[in-house]
């Protein structure tokens, strides 16, 4: 009887044992499939997919209309998908028509059909891919057919709805070698890669002996932190015209490549900037010089010309060596260190005023104020103008072009400085300075962010900074009164009915071998309007284009342009 009441008890234990197990087994199952499916279901997706999920969400770029605050996308997030394969679970006799359907479904090339057979045909292989980027309207027809081991999985890429306006300024986004991953490069999308891409999220865990994943032991997962979404200083409708403009130019003038720039002199923010040649950034990949992704409104340097002429005079106002109305003998050419330095098609010009040195554009009265300076002092007030190091603008890359012949030794430096000559600047630096002189001797400093938007919901608006001085009011008045005199008695074609318009050319030959070429030569205009109260300052360049003079191509462009500007914001006449 005893030994019968053991054996009752034994088998009373295993069975509890094994109802605890039952139960153990159930309630695992219950939190696997039930209360933590979704997380257990990353697991299941293949790596490519574990990654995506992981990833955040990339942040979007937006223009702006100034005026009234609209806001228009530049740069979004688009979804597409990837098309995949599991060739295991494809029979070998329908591994041809699957074949034939996916061609015909998603358009794919005839060359891909033995490809495909391949990949398909391997019986064991989990993951094959076939195509990426397609459309959500043809992922729905590939659901209808209902193809045996063919999958789709979602992937975000980076859409450009104005195609290539304001290309150069916002760069491109390429997938990294995962397919998942956006990377930013040139523009906004370099520059800031690392704000817009945001934070990736992370799973931790123990794995077996095999790699595998321990389904028992703890797992921790940290989510992705989204992207900040950016809001330029850039309007659209200015961006437009003022591209458009500029490519029309390029194509008449025959030029090889032009950049522009729209600024507001009192804040330093960007309002349209153009580089040409360009690209289309949805099609980055087609692009066949890369110089076309260059902003070459910040990157390319080149020796400006005339159109530096009032920086030196700006020096001279300032340190009270010169006044507009002060007279200089023109000599009609100088000889300075075995040099023979002459003015625009050997022309003399008597006695003239500073003025008239600028409305005529005289090299020989350059070197007179330059003269007047030295050297150092000259040296001086173009570092202040911001020229020989960047702006600061918030794109890449930038270059700070080169003044550093103003500190070598020989007269000959100095002298031809003075009118544009043997330095670099870049058109960035030129409507920079002219800001200067627009906002009453104010630097400026240029910026093309005017917000940043995070995830959750602060905002940081781009502040205006002080601006530095680097000349007094009364001389920048007094040089805001003498380029509106070139436009006045000179530059006639630059003007805009009802505004008086301050600006200055520069027709700058191209040096080659060691001297300067008789028919190669950049071009340039820059000047603001209106004169009386700046509210724009603008810069046109073209390269080589095949007139003679900047006021046979940038002075129309700048025309045309600021024109349009000021009836765009409907700033009040001053004249």
């Amino acid at each position: 009887m005893q030994h019968h009441e053991k054996d009752n008890r034994q088998l009373w234990y295993i069975a509890v044992f094994f109802i605890l197990i039952t139960i153990l087994i159930i309630g695992k199952l219950f939190v696997l499939q039930i209360i933590q499916s979704d997380y257990y279901r990353t697991f299941a997706l293949t790596a490519h997919e574990i990654y995506q999920q992981l990833h955040p969400k990339r942040g979007e770029v937006f223009f702006q209309d100034s005026r009234t605050k609209k806001e228009y996308p530049a740069a979004i997030n688009r979804q597409y998908f990837l098309i995949y394969a599991v060739p295991k679970e494809i029979k070998t006799e329908m591994v041809s028509s699957t074949v034939e359907k996916l061609i015909s479904i998603l358009s794919l090339p005839e060359t891909d059909r033995e490809i495909l057979n391949k990949k398909l045909s391997k019986n064991n292989d989990l993951y094959e891919p076939i195509t990426k980027k397609i459309d959500g309207d043809t992922v729905e027809i590939l659901k209808t057919e209902k193809l045996s081991g063919i999958y789709f999985t979602p992937q975000e890429y980076r859409y450009y709805p104005e195609g290539n306006i304001a290309a150069p300024i916002l760069g491109f986004c390429r997938l990294d070698d995962t397919g998942t991953q956006q990377i930013g490069s040139y523009g906004v999308e370099g520059y800031w890669n690392k704000i817009l891409t945001g934070h990736q999220g992370f799973i931790s865990g123990e794995r077996g002996a095999l790699g595998s994943w321990i389904t028992m032991a703890l797992h921790s997962q940290v989510k992705a932190q989204d992207g900040a979404d950016l809001l330029l200083t850039i309007d659209r409708s200015l961006e437009y015209k003022a591209c458009d403009l500029l490519q029309k130019g390029l194509e008449e003038y025959q030029a090889k490549s032009a950049s522009l720039v729209l600024m507001n002199p009192k804040t330093g923010a960007i309002l349209a900037m153009c580089s040409l040649p360009d690209f289309d950034p949805n099609k980055y990949s087609d692009v066949k010089d890369l110089r076309s992704f260059s902003n070459n409104a910040i990157f390319a340097p080149y020796e400006p010309g005339s159109v530096f002429k009032p920086i030196t005079m700006a020096a001279g106002l300032d340190l009270g060596l010169v006044s507009p109305n002060t007279t200089f003998v023109d000599p009609c050419v100088r000889v300075i260190n075995g040099y023979s330095i002459h003015n625009a098609q050997n022309k003399c010009y008597d006695t003239k005023t500073m003025t008239q040195v600028l409305e005529n554009s005289i090299n020989t009265g350059m070197i007179f104020v330059e003269e007047k300076l030295g050297h150092e002092r000259l040296d001086d007030y173009v570092k202040k103008f911001g020229f020989g190091e960047k702006t600061g603008i918030e794109l890449g890359p930038e270059a700070a072009g080169d003044i550093s012949s103003l500190e070598r030794k020989g007269d000959i430096f100095g002298a031809v400085g003075s009118f544009g000559q043997g330095l670099t600047v870049t058109p960035i630096q030129i409507a920079t300075a002219y800001s200067a002189i627009a906002n009453q001797g104010l630097l400026p400093k240029p910026f093309i962010i005017a917000e940043t938007r995070y995830p959750n919901g602060k905002k940081e608006v781009t502040p205006i900074e002080n601006s530095e001085r680097v000349i007094s009011e009364r001389s920048a008045k007094l040089l805001s009164g003498m380029l509106t005199s070139v436009v006045e008695n000179h530059y006639k074609i630059a003007k805009v009915d009802g505004y008086y318009v301050a600006g200055k050319t520069g027709t700058a030959q191209i040096p080659e071998n060691g001297k300067y070429s008789e028919d190669r030569t950049n071009q340039t205009f820059a000047g603001f309007a209106p004169a009386t109260n700046p509210q724009f300052v603008l810069v046109v360049k073209y390269e080589e284009p095949q007139r003679k003079w900047a006021e046979q191509t940038s002075l129309f462009v700048f025309r045309d342009l600021m024109k349009f500007a000021l009836q765009y914001y409907a700033v009040p006449n001053d004249r």
